[in-house]
């Protein structure tokens, strides 16, 4: 199983990215898909989640409104774009898969089972 994150960068504030987790040896969408995101010196936080099979989404409450997460299963691929990016949300980002998780602990990195290798992103004027 690998899982490839992809599409960090330099942005400066009020700026877009968006970033890809592609995946070989699993079918994502069999998967509840988490972005998560660890900036220096803080703990490792979920971002956003996507729910295997239905397209329920969720939102850590800070980014609500700014972020969409979403699902290519043509491509394997889950999505999170980013909007208006504020200089906190500058962190390594990493997704994740597990088979199934409580909504109560959809964005505690303890439970899942793989994760992608991270990308940058870098929010900067």
């Amino acid at each position: 199983v690998q899982l490839q994150a992809s599409g960090g960068g330099l942005v400066q504030p009020g700026g877009s990215l968006r970033l890809s987790c592609a995946a070989s040896g699993i079918n994502l969408d069999s998967y509840v898909v988490t972005w998560f995101r660890q900036a220096p010196g803080k703990e490792r936080e979920g971002v956003s989640g996507i729910s295997h099979g239905t397209t329920s989404t969720h939102y850590h409450s800070s980014v609500k409104g700014r972020f969409t997460i979403s699902r290519d299963t043509t491509k394997n691929t889950v999505y999170l774009q980013m909007n208006n990016l504020k200089s906190e949300d500058t962190a390594v980002y990493y997704c994740a898969v597990i088979r199934t998780v409580n909504e109560e602990i959809m964005f505690r990195p303890g439970p899942y089972d793989f994760w992608g290798q991270g990308t940058q992103v870098t929010v900067s004027s």
